[in-house]
This record gives structure tokens, sequence and C-alpha cells, in this order.
């Protein structure tokens, strides 16, 4: 059975107790857009003995570069974050948790996963982990388990668009798939470093100092957890490689048609160098002994002279097989 209770505008409170487990009720806090107000909450509570860092690390003001588990007294604090997508590109939110014996406080800027799975807790928590087994540890794993699971979205996103770059690509429109490969590679690589740490810090929870995963069916359900991480992990970095070799292969045919090209480009400019050579010299304004000059048919004969020399240099190409 779960009981609902509103605190505060952001600070809402479910209380999980199936009246069978001993040791009593579990609370779970989650708080959104943690300000001023909820942390001076927490901070006078008399149920939490929560460290002042922790509560300042927790503000919506706050933001850590990095991933963070640490026991203080009776509670760990945690902080992990997420890749979410905004626009075209890939931002980590962060969440905190501190997580007591017989209680769960999550702080975030209003992720949406979060809520929701607050609101299935709110009407109809019965059949979940946390709430059969009366374990914060639980609730904790099934909201990391649902945070975790949400990554596959953008997986299966990146293997759409991993499709349609490669057959941009081989449409010989290869400078379109550019700008989607540079996005899409910085979105990947951005995941994976939001995601890279997840698994140590879910192998630091499960260490025997933590005191919270006690026992063997807690420690089976976060060694499912890390099991998911490895392969979230695994599929970034298969996307990753594959991304990588679609640029490669881009690159590649950029730089043929380039070399196609100034091949051509070099052609010409040798084909017309004759054309371009007898123009300036019979073009030179100097007084007698200019052959062709006072030749009737001088100016056929200076333009056979042009097109015989291309017709060389096309047959010296074409010898060559350079073209």
């Amino acid at each position: 059975m779960t009981k609902y209770k509103k605190i505060l505008k952001n600070i809402h409170q479910i209380t999980i107790d199936n009246q069978k487990t001993k040791g009593g009720e579990i609370i779970w806090l989650n708080i959104t857009n943690p300000g001023k107000d909820e942390i001076q909450h927490l901070r006078n509570s008399k149920k939490y003995n929560f460290a002042l860092t922790h509560l300042q690390a927790s503000s919506i003001k706050a933001v850590s570069q990095r991933p963070l588990v640490e026991k203080y007294g009776d509670y760990i604090f945690l902080i992990l974050h997420f890749p979410i997508l905004k626009g075209d590109a890939i931002i980590a939110e962060e969440v905190e948790f501190f997580i007591g014996k017989n209680y769960l406080v999550t702080l975030h800027k209003n992720i949406r996963i979060i809520n929701d799975f607050f609101s299935i807790c709110k009407k109809d928590g019965d059949r979940l982990l946390s709430t059969i087994h009366e374990s914060s540890s639980l609730l904790l794993y099934e909201i990391l388990e649902k945070l975790m699971n949400s990554t596959f979205a953008l997986v299966d996103k990146y293997s759409i668009e991993i499709q349609k770059i490669e057959e941009v690509i081989f449409e010989q429109e290869s400078k379109k798939a550019v700008s989607t490969i540079l996005t899409l590679r910085r979105n990947i690589i951005n995941t994976r470093k939001i995601l890279q740490n997840h698994k140590n810090i879910i192998k630091t929870l499960m260490l025997p100092d933590t005191e919270l995963i006690d026992h063997d069916e807690t420690k089976k359900y976060f060694s499912r957890l890390l099991e998911l991480s490895k392969r979230i992990w695994e599929n970034f970095e298969s996307q990753k490689e594959m991304i990588d070799v679609l640029n490669s292969t881009n690159e590649s045919l950029l730089n043929f048609r380039i070399s196609n090209i100034m091949k051509t480009l070099t052609i010409f400019s040798v084909i017309v160098f004759p054309l371009t050579l007898f123009a300036a010299i019979f073009g030179m304004n100097t007084m007698g002994g200019m052959p062709f000059v006072d030749n009737p048919h001088g100016f056929w004969l200076i333009i056979a002279m042009m097109f015989f020399g291309s017709l060389c240099m096309l047959l010296f190409f074409e010898k060559k097989k350079w073209m």
C-alpha cells in the first residue's frame, strides 16, 4: 500500500508499506527543481541528518561535472548523470539520491521518467519490488533501471540516423552527409562520456561497506543493473565504431570526387596549353620575321597548329591512360 502526500510545491512524498514485512515503512521523497526552500526543508527536517555539502550539491544552481558516491553517517549520497536529447544535442541531466535504510530522496530538474515512475508508485505501486520487499535499495534499483532503459530510445534513434547516413553517402550526396555525421558523432561521444562511469558506480554500491545492499536478493537485482549498464555501453561503443567508419567512407568519397575534379581541370588546362602558347607567340607585336603573318592563309595555318598541338596532348594522355 502506498500513501501520497504533497509537502511543498516541488516536494512530493510516497510512503510504501506492504503491512507484511517487518521493519516499518519506506519513504520516497521526490523533489523537482530543488531551490532554496526545498533544500531548507531537508536541512530542517528532524528525520534526516544530511551533510550541508551534500545539500548544497543538490541545489538546482549547483552542477556536478562528475558522478559521485559517498557514504556519510547512515545514508549514501549519490550523483548520477543521464543523457537527454534536447533539440539536436545531447545534454547531461543530473540526479541526486540520498539513500537511507528506510527512505530514498531524489532531486532532479523535473525529469519525466522519474516523475512518471513516481506517478505509477502513487497510483498502483503494490506490485513493485520496492513495495513487496519494503526496501529503499530496491526502490533505487527500480528508478535506475527506468533511467538506464530510457537510453535505449537513443540507441534506436542513433541506429535509424546511421542507416539514413549510409543511404545518403552511397547516393553520392557526401556534402549533405557531412553535417549529419558530425552532429551524430558528437551526440554519441557525449552520450558515452555521460554513461562511462555508471558501471563503476553500481559496483561501488554493491560493495559490502555500503551496508544498504546487504542481502543476496538485492545484490541479484543490482547485478542485473550492472549487466544492463554493460549492454548499453556496448551498444553505444558499436555505434561509435559505425559512425567512425561512415565518416571515413564519406571522407574517402569526398576526396575521390575532389581528385576527379582536379584531374579534369588539370587535363583541361594542359590540353588548352598549346592554344594559349601559340596565341601568345603570334600575338607578340614584332616587326618582320613572324612566320605566316604575310601569308594569305596564315590565320588558318595558325589555328591548325593550335589544334594539332592540343590533339598531340590528347593522344599523349590517352597513351598514358590518364583519361
